[in-house]
């Protein structure tokens, strides 16, 4: 399974070097995140960010869609900008243009035949022609089970997570980083990255809530496993714009606002309904996934993560707390490396903006 084993981290070559860094390319912003190993620990180098708005002639915040040569450009800049100076690198591939399904299929003894069935069932799921998208896949771990349960070793189901990307996805991304003078090692799909960088709970399940510019994506994992996937059709530019209509500003200024001033409140200290109805919106369908999971898993997910760009948000944990009832925490993927005391107020506040940038490093250091 070598597309898997190049998703997941188990296999790849490449040169090695002391720094490593991590790209995201996101759909409104592209960051980069510049690790090194130093006695066994990651040690943050340098990490930069530029907005994809002003490249496809819109404002900052909102979600861009470049050609591989607008991409590169931006990437140029931003090497540039944060003096990266290391080209080994992993780079995300965005959860929207990639298919994770979880999917029960018939438990088979003999691991030969057992693929056979997952491969052929694999097809009924992926939207285009097998021969234009790489496939892979992996069977969930089951829930430990108690005394009672033992006596059936052999279970009749089993849940397989199948991944698929298009070719031409790929494609793109190599291109555009490649033209930017880079040794891309792998490509890793987000969700991925952002579970390596914000999940800590071994066990109980956790939310991810990852809210972007034009989506927000919920994950729930397990055992370290994706135990379900969902796709929130709205995001952090449109509390943006529901700011920069509420007050009349411009998207600019509003897209300032919502991080400095946080959920509810205006840079005058008064109050707009508008940011906290958008968000309103995005923690009601996440909820509605949270319940779904426990009531078909039969298990509590002991806590919420937000990330993404939405995620630095002033005051957003405490409001989604009210939602949910349960443990919320701001993701601070910078706190798995080291890096100067007087940097960590700033680096825990920008922190869930870079957390696929920090998960895609991480692997990567942890190649050498």
């Amino acid at each position: 399974m070598a597309f898997l084993d190049a998703l997941l981290g188990r296999a790849f070559g490449g040169a090695k070097e002391q720094s490593v860094l991590g790209i995201d390319i996101g759909s409104s912003s592209l960051k980069v995140v510049q690790l090194r190993k130093d006695k066994g620990k990651a040690v943050l180098e340098t990490y930069g960010e530029l907005a994809l708005g002003p490249y496809a002639g819109s404002a900052i915040g909102q979600a861009a869609a470049l050609s591989a040569e607008q991409i590169a450009e931006t990437l140029r800049d931003l090497l540039r900008e944060a003096k990266v100076t290391t080209k080994s690198c992993g780079v995300s591939i965005p959860f929207a243009r990639s298919l994770l399904v979880l999917v029960e299929l018939p438990y088979r003894k003999d691991p030969k035949e057992q693929q056979t069935v997952i491969e052929l069932e694999a097809r009924k799921y992926i939207p285009v022609p097998v021969s234009e998208a790489q496939i892979d896949w992996f069977v969930v771990p089951s829930a430990p089970k108690g005394p009672a349960a033992e006596a059936e070793r052999e279970p009749k189901k089993i849940e397989v997570f199948l991944i698929a990307v298009h070719n031409d996805e790929l494609a793109l991304l190599q291109k555009a980083v490649t033209s930017a003078g880079l040794d891309p090692g792998f490509f890793e799909i987000e969700i991925f990255s952002t579970i390596r960088a914000v999940v800590e709970e071994p066990v109980s399940p956790v939310m991810v809530l990852d809210i972007g510019a034009a989506t927000t994506k919920t994950y729930v994992v397990e055992r370290g496993v994706v135990a379900l996937s969902h796709s929130i059709s709205t995001g952090s530019q449109d509390i943006t714009r529901a700011i920069a209509s509420s007050e009349n500003l411009s998207l600019a200024r509003a897209e300032v606002l919502k991080k400095e001033a946080g959920v509810g409140l205006t840079s005058s200290g008064g109050t707009t309904g508008s940011p906290e109805i958008v968000f309103s919106r995005i923690f009601a369908s996440a909820h509605r996934v949270l319940v779904q999971y426990e009531a078909a898993h039969h298990m509590p997910v002991g806590k919420v993560v937000l990330t993404g760009g939405g995620g630095v948000t002033k005051e957003l944990g405490a409001y989604a707390k009210k939602v949910f009832a349960i443990d919320v925490a701001v993701a601070d993927p910078f706190s798995k490396c080291e890096a100067p005391a007087f940097m960590r107020p700033v680096l825990q506040e920008i922190g869930p903006e870079f957390a696929v940038a920090v998960g895609l490093a991480l692997r990567k250091l942890a190649e050498l």
